[in-house]
């Protein structure tokens, strides 16, 4: 009698908890699994879509003034001093301003300057700063990090507080008016020696070490080794450079007064102040004077991006 009414009580007790389970034997009350796969797929899609939105949000806000000044400089000079609205109706476009620079204007010269500057400034600091980044990443000697802090430093510095200084220095070594007033003071670039200085500490040493094992000395290693291994980083500085140094205003607008020496921005600021209110013949000459810098940087846009990856700056 006793076993009986125990088993009808484990019975009863049973009854409840099969009541809460489906046919899955699964309990209806509790939560249903959960899939990590399925969740980050989900975010990473949403995160996806989002970072697409901002992107084509920055490309079209980027892309309307570029549009802008492409049509501004196809339409006729009388139509643009009307203001925006005829030039967003009138779609009678021409090149009329575009071959009164090319025929007309010193923009030809402007172009030999620019690109004489630029190749000897880039060359010059691209040496130099690999020269002075290579020495502080593998030389130890007293004062290393105290020479390394000043030079980084003088990225606190704003170019133009040192305007009337080169100024004066050049007028005194008789430099005004010359290319090499251009060069020069553009060399010393912090930024050139701080990448360079963080790619040289991630190269392996292992190649350096049995170089030297085989009699070489610091300058073939130097030459033979570090450099040709430094190929990314050199073109992506070397692209950098060229673009800073191209659109440089201030330096050339004070140190050069000779038409036949001017480069394209000081050119382009006379473009603006001789013209008037031709704004087709102003947007042309500016479309111009940056086109070089477009085509360069859709052919070595990938040498760019490959450079500052490997030079310890990402993330």
């Amino acid at each position: 009698m006793t076993q009986s009414t125990d088993v009808t009580d484990r019975r009863d007790d049973a009854t409840p908890d099969r009541s809460r389970r489906g046919s899955t034997g699964v309990s209806i009350a509790a939560p249903p699994p959960r899939n990590p796969e399925t969740e980050n797929k989900s975010s990473g899609r949403g995160f996806t879509i989002v970072s697409w939105a901002l992107l084509l949000i920055f490309a079209v806000l980027w892309l309307i003034p570029s549009l802008w000044a492409i049509k501004t400089s196809l339409t006729p000079n009388d139509v643009t001093a009307l203001g925006a609205g005829p030039i967003l109706k009138d779609w009678q476009l021409t090149l009329e301003s575009y071959v009164t620079i090319l025929t007309g204007g010193d923009i030809w010269n402007w172009y030999l300057a620019s690109a004489v500057t630029s190749v000897v400034t880039v060359a010059l600091t691209v040496l130099f700063a690999s020269m002075a980044a290579y020495a502080i990443s593998r030389l130890r000697f007293r004062g290393r990090r105290l020479v390394f802090a000043l030079m980084v430093g003088g990225i606190m510095i704003p170019p133009q507080v040192l305007i009337v200084p080169v100024f004066q220095i050049l007028g005194a070594a008789s430099l005004l008016n010359t290319y090499w007033a251009v060069i020069l003071p553009q060399i010393p670039a912090v930024i050139a020696l701080f990448v360079f200085k963080q790619f040289f500490d991630g190269l392996p040493r292992e190649y350096e070490e049995s170089a030297r094992i085989d009699g070489a000395g610091f300058w073939t290693i130097y030459r033979t080794i570090v450099m040709p291994l430094s190929k990314p980083i050199i073109a992506a500085m070397a692209i950098v450079t060229f673009v800073g140094v191209w659109n440089n205003l201030i330096l050339p607008l004070f140190v050069l007064s000779n038409p036949d020496l001017m480069t394209i921005p000081v050119g382009l600021a006379t473009v603006q102040g001789s013209y008037g209110q031709r704004l087709s013949d102003i947007q042309a000459s500016s479309i111009l004077g940056a086109l070089p810098l477009v085509i360069l940087f859709l052919i070595f846009q990938r040498r760019i991006v490959e450079g500052f990856a490997g030079s310890g700056l990402k993330g």
